[in-house]
């Protein structure tokens, strides 16, 4: 039977561009029996009326499948309950309000979209277990499907680590820890290659710290991945993932991976990472320099982390994908 899925996405903004990346490799390679459309959003996710437009006007594209990719949970609102599914990739948010305004969050974004879905997926074990303590719900309609690594991240070899190694940072948000990892760094000989816009703030904390830096944002596809390639390492301590994708694409192009031992990163590193307590300067600090120093070390860790990707390669998230499909189209979400 073929079953027609209707993606419905946010509206894109510059640089940004992860969730329409992970679901575009998903519907590249689904199986045939599943037909794949889009429907993105007219307005960004901020207040109540456009969402609420958004939400009214998605009702008119329905598929055998509906599925909120993320980020525009008030999506679901006026879909079929029956027909739809739902991605929650973190709770960060939640994490950070207090009083009626966590309230009302917690209510429209959470509890709401979760009735008025058929079926939840989160993308890792520590999502899932989060979203039940907060959300009440049968433990048996949230599943877990892992984002995947786009095929265009595979190996590139890099024989020997530089003398002054390229130290790759994906993100400046406050969980992203760049403080603590500017400390850390203090008085090592290296360059901090930072993704995303630094504020003032953040360009002061490395100047003060003399930690030498490159900051890029709004990258393509291309232009993150030659900063993968270009790297020595991936430093990734952040305090909260939902995922963690990029230890994921850091490993793909055989790079070694620091990342955090909280939340979903050591589930996604899959024991080929080099885990540290994010809160800790001084241990984030003596990893650096053991993968620096370690070519030993430096080496199992990219060989253990080209193993651990191939679970997230494109062909078997999507196959896990169809299956959830299939049973939703069936009526047996």
């Amino acid at each position: 039977m073929q079953i027609c899925i209707t993606y419905f996405l946010r509206q894109p903004r510059f640089g940004i561009f992860s969730i329409e990346r992970l679901y575009e490799d998903v519907r590249a390679a689904l199986p045939a029996d599943c037909e794949a459309t889009t429907w993105t959003c007219r307005y960004p996710s901020t207040g109540l009326w456009p969402r609420l437009r958004d939400a009214w006007a998605a009702r008119k594209v329905q598929g055998d499948v509906n599925h909120v990719t993320g980020d525009t949970h008030y999506l679901t609102y006026f879909l079929n309950k029956r027909s739809t599914v739902l991605t929650v990739h973190d709770l960060v948010s939640l994490g950070r309000l207090r009083g009626i305004k966590r309230w009302l969050f917690w209510l429209l974004w959470y509890w709401l979209p979760i009735r008025r879905s058929q079926a939840v997926v989160t993308i890792s074990e520590a999502t899932r277990a989060e979203l039940l303590a907060s959300v009440r719900c049968a433990p048996e309609k949230v599943s877990v499907i892992h984002n995947p690594v786009s095929d265009e991240f595979q190996f590139s070899a890099a024989n020997v680590i530089s003398a002054t190694p390229r130290i790759l940072h994906i993100g400046v948000t406050p969980n992203k820890n760049l403080e603590r990892v500017a400390q850390a760094l203090q008085g090592i000989a290296c360059t901090l290659v930072v993704i995303g816009p630094l504020s003032p703030s953040q360009k002061a904390i490395l100047s003060a710290h003399g930690v030498a830096c490159e900051n890029h944002f709004n990258l393509s596809r291309a232009e993150l991945l030659t900063q993968y390639q270009r790297a020595d390492m991936l430093l990734f301590a952040s305090t909260y993932e939902g995922f963690g994708l990029p230890i994921i694409e850091a490993q793909a192009v055989g790079r070694p991976v620091i990342t955090s031992d909280l939340c979903s990163m050591p589930e996604a590193a899959g024991g080929a990472a080099c885990l540290v307590d994010p809160y800790d300067v001084a241990a984030i600090r003596q990893a650096v320099l053991r993968v620096m120093d370690d070519q030993e070390y430096r080496d199992d860790l990219i060989a253990r982390g080209l193993v651990n990707v191939e679970r997230f390669r494109a062909s078997k998230v999507a196959a896990q994908y169809a299956q959830l499909y299939r049973t939703v189209a069936a009526g047996g979400g």
